[in-house]
């Protein structure tokens, strides 16, 4: 099996500086400064990471682009000139040597921020609901959700308690209603 990254968005600190790396996640952001400067936002489950395009081949690769396309970054960590202190990755960047594309997002332009997906039309969350689940804020929810019914499993199981899972004593299903 292919590995697709050494390293999370998320992970990366002034420990790894000089290190080359492998990451891989979905293009938040790309600014442009110059014809061949650009600072990209490349985020996953973990977090996010700044990369750094520094030359004519990088910029190319990431140019052509829209948001939320998937991406694999292979490059050297180096100290952030200004670092940003709200962000745990907010002392280092990457700089790449290789940008390959895993999937291109086929909307030119979002339905909604992904970031601000909750102030969007339920209609609009729902059909894009792969989107939607993008949003840290909805992440968080379902992390929160998924650590509560986890403590409450353990201390069930810790005082004996069984956890049986049948349409009758659970949920209804179309085969229990019929």
């Amino acid at each position: 099996m292919m590995q697709s990254r050494t390293h999370t968005c998320g992970e990366l600190r002034m420990e790894h500086v000089g290190q080359t790396v492998t990451l891989a996640g979905f293009l938040e952001n790309v600014r442009e400064v110059s014809q061949n400067l650009a600072f990209a936002v490349l985020r996953d489950f973990y977090g996010t990471t700044q990369v750094v395009i520094e030359n004519e081949a990088m910029m190319a690769a990431v140019k052509p682009l829209n948001k939320e396309s998937t991406i694999q970054v292979t490059g050297v960590v180096r100290e952030r000139d200004s670092k940003n202190p709200k962000l745990p990755t907010g002392d280092i960047e990457v700089v790449p040597s290789e940008i390959k594309v895993l999937g291109r997002c086929r909307h030119n332009e979002l339905p909604f921020p992904i970031n601000r997906s909750r102030e969007a039309d339920e209609s609009a969350r729902l059909k894009y609901r792969y989107l939607d689940l993008r949003n840290p804020a909805v992440k968080d929810n379902i992390v929160l959700r998924c650590n509560v019914v986890s403590a409450l499993r353990q201390a069930m199981t810790a005082h004996n308690f069984l956890e049986i899972t049948t349409p009758i004593l659970t949920a209804s299903s179309p085969e229990g209603a019929r």
